[in-house]
């Protein structure tokens, strides 16, 4: 994940891994399928990160917080900004890469928060006619470009401030299109 397919060689890797070439190989005759097993463990991790945010029913604003805080963490996190560099990067090579990543991290969000935003439509918390288009339109509110300056090496980090600014308005705007 630091290097990249290209730049990461079978030799660094069972150095870091702390067993012998011989070894990779046995499990991993290709460097091709441990690249592939490594990015589908890591989304795989990824994807077991369950949020639900019906402890908050009753406070919309509590619970987009902690919808907006937990896709921040996943975003923003270094698996997540490397993941998406090296689905990108190896979408040609891997095209299954970019859908593993898209269903573990994005797919995973947008349920999660589709399911919240669908029991406050219920409740009579919200209006919305598109449940997935609003979870999605929560999500980019949030990243603002908070994402992209990670990504493009803008920024080295992101502080809690700043997220916290880039969440309270995400939540002001959506709250403004469809709170009831």
């Amino acid at each position: 994940m630091q290097h990249g397919y290209e730049r990461a060689s079978v030799d660094d890797i069972a150095r870091t891994a702390g067993v012998s070439k011989a070894t990779l190989y046995r499990y991993f005759p290709e460097k091709r399928l441990l690249f592939m097993e490594v990015a589908k463990h890591g989304c795989a991790v990824q994807a077991d990160v369950v949020q639900d945010f019906s402890s908050c029913l009753s406070d919309p604003r509590a619970a987009l917080r902690a919808a907006g805080t937990h896709i921040l963490s996943v975003m923003l996190s270094d698996f997540g900004i490397r993941m998406f560099r090296i689905s990108v990067a190896e979408a040609e090579r891997f095209p299954d890469l970019g859908r593993w990543f898209y269903e573990s991290g994005p797919m995973t969000i947008r349920k999660q928060l589709t399911h919240y935003l669908a029991a406050g439509v219920e409740r009579g918390h919200f209006q919305i006619a598109d449940l997935n288009l609003a979870a999605d339109q929560f999500a980019e509110l949030c990243r603002a470009d908070l994402c992209l300056r990670l990504l493009f090496n803008i920024s080295s980090e992101i502080t809690d401030a700043e997220r916290t600014r880039v969440i309270d308005d995400a939540i002001e705007i959506f709250l403004a299109r469809y709170q009831a």
